[in-house]
């Protein structure tokens, strides 16, 4: 349903007053850029084109408003991937030649760019003359879901078309999901928050006409749309809904848009605080944890102080009184105070909120499970990128007390460590001063079993926890004599004092690349198929493991 009205220049005084003006500058404005990026989940270099449009925009605050276009092959699905498409998309890319990805386009006055290209594209868009301005503001009933759109354009000079079209695109952010090239965190590699999504085009594929764009015109229409539980299967958060409106000359040329997040009426009650989920708690083995829960004021009021009750696997609750400031459906993960417990198979804990108006929704239970449990023999190969003065790390048992640490190292060196450690519970954690990151990591035991991996993209660190079983091997004589040479070689690499032993070769990104069982007592390893470079080679007798380095240079 919309209303609409078209006022012409002899008339705009009155109008002022008939239709009560409010929201739309008379006064000649620049143009505001929309920048179009056609990206999709299977794009490998999308999300760097995420991240220069949005620094576009955090430079051109309320300048700049974002429109992600998920189409073409790049954004197909695969078997239980979510579905960011729209019916839209196909013809919005085809009509600017939108062939590769991320490709975008500033106000459709161009065919697709380059993301390399977008920043000037932007800057020379921001510094022109606009003829018409652009206002925009909206509400959701959260009973009904029906959102009211109120917009308001006004032509400050003569447009170079006799009509226009007038274009609102709904978009959702905080989606997350698969993203490739993006590898998230250890508890949820495919976590990527997709913004500026768009869901739907409310004026349809090309917008509606406006017919008359002389100098004084001034538009005031109303649209009511009711928002559906999904968009292709993904969930709708009305919490996370943007609008983006803007004006074409033709179905290109945009002089002008504006953006705006709908704020939001009609709920059942006054003061009600609830739970939506705890953040995820990868498996433990006896530490203590400090678990975060996302609460959201779903009342009318706003949201400044809520008491949280928690305990773990039925123990002692603890209670966190938190004070701040959550307007109507904004929401806040909270890190809560540590917290001891007794470790379980399976470990629950339990939180509740404070009663309020509307108590159904002010407890929940989270299962999290306990530590993998792994050979006391650990191996770590770690190599760093070019910047590896910014990378450390260390292992801790379950007193808090550091017992292996590591770095900074120099630029582009692999690091190759073995640890024998007691039957307990031990964290690892890997850090980057930079906060981006760093070289490709893999600890594993001596079973070949991977307790930590990553190609590098860990941000400022990560951590994982994992338990050790059965005691240290007391059999020291073994493989103390062990000699390895020469090295570095180009086709044979001798092994003397290894008898009864397995033989591995890594290659530097944790790859079995040579296997060798029970070998004799001076064995010849022919590594002539292997590359030039550098590898790891580790030797196992009876639970006793030693791993060196060598070099192939023919």
């Amino acid at each position: 349903m919309k209303k609409k009205h078209y006022i012409f220049t002899l008339l705009f005084m009155i109008t002022l007053v008939m239709h009560c003006q409010t929201i739309v500058s008379t006064s000649p404005e620049n143009k505001k850029v929309v920048l179009e990026e056609f990206t999709g989940i299977s794009c490998g270099w999308c999300p760097d084109g995420h991240i220069i449009a949005q620094n576009i925009q955090n430079n051109n605050p309320e300048n700049v408003f974002l429109i992600n276009i998920h189409q073409g092959g790049f954004s197909n699905p695969g078997n239980g991937q979510p579905d960011f498409r729209t019916p839209f998309g196909n013809a919005l890319a085809g009509q600017v030649g939108a062939n590769f990805y991320p490709s975008g386009t500033i106000n459709r006055n161009s065919n697709a760019l380059g993301r390399g290209s977008w920043n000037g594209a932007a800057n020379s868009v921001l510094g022109q003359d606009s003829n018409v301005n652009l206002g925009i503001e909206a509400d959701i009933d959260v009973q009904t879901n029906e959102m009211t759109i109120h917009l308001e354009a006004f032509y400050t000079a003569n447009s170079p078309e006799s009509s226009n079209l007038l274009n609102i695109a709904l978009l959702q952010n905080n989606t997350f999901g698969p993203q490739t090239d993006y590898t998230g965190t250890v508890e949820n590699p495919q976590e990527y928050n997709h913004m500026h999504r768009l869901v739907w085009l409310i004026t349809g594929q090309w917008g509606e006409t406006i017919s008359t764009t002389t100098e004084g015109t001034f538009i005031d229409e109303t649209y009511t749309y009711t928002i559906p539980s999904d968009y292709n299967g993904v969930p709708v958060a009305i919490e996370d809904l943007e609008l983006v409106a803007f004006i074409t000359e033709t179905q290109k040329d945009i002089p002008s848009g504006g953006g705006v997040y709908p704020t939001y009426s009609n709920f059942a009650n006054e003061n009600n605080a609830r739970i939506k989920y705890v953040e995820t708690i990868l498996p433990q083995c006896g530490f203590d944890i400090m678990p975060s829960v996302n609460i959201q004021n779903f009342g009318e009021s706003d949201l400044t102080e809520v008491e949280i009750t928690y305990s773990v696997n039925g123990g002692t609750p603890q209670v966190y009184n938190w004070t701040g400031l959550l307007l109507s459906l904004q929401n806040e993960s909270i890190e809560l105070p540590s917290i001891s417990y007794t470790t379980e198979e399976i470990n629950t804990i339990n939180i509740s909120l404070s009663d309020d108006d509307d108590n159904t929704d002010n407890e929940i239970a989270y299962e999290f499970n306990i530590a993998n449990q792994f050979t006391n023999t650990i191996n770590m190969i770690l190599n760093t990128d070019n910047a590896g003065s910014q990378c450390t790390w260390d292992i801790m048992n379950s007193d808090d007390e550091i017992i292996y640490s590591g770095g900074p190292y120099a630029n582009n060196e692999s690091v190759i460590e073995a640890f024998e450690l007691a039957e307990n519970c031990y964290r690892f954690r890997i850090f980057d001063a930079a906060g981006n990151g760093g070289g490709s990591i893999v600890v594993y035991d001596s079973e070949n079993e991977v307790i930590y991996n990553t190609p590098g993209n860990y941000g400022e660190g990560e951590e994982v926890f994992f338990r050790t079983i059965g005691s240290l091997s007391v059999n020291d004589n073994n493989l103390q004599n062990v000699i390895i040479y020469p090295n570095p070689t180009n086709t044979i690499l001798n092994i003397e004092n290894a008898e009864n032993s397995i033989i591995e070769v890594y290659d530097l990104l944790g790859r079995v690349v040579l296997f060798e069982n029970n070998i004799s007592t001076n064995n010849q390893l022919n590594v002539s198929n292997l590359p030039i470079g550098t590898y790891l080679i580790r030797i196992t007798n009876n639970n006793k493991i030693i791993t060196d380095k060598f070099i192939i240079n023919k």
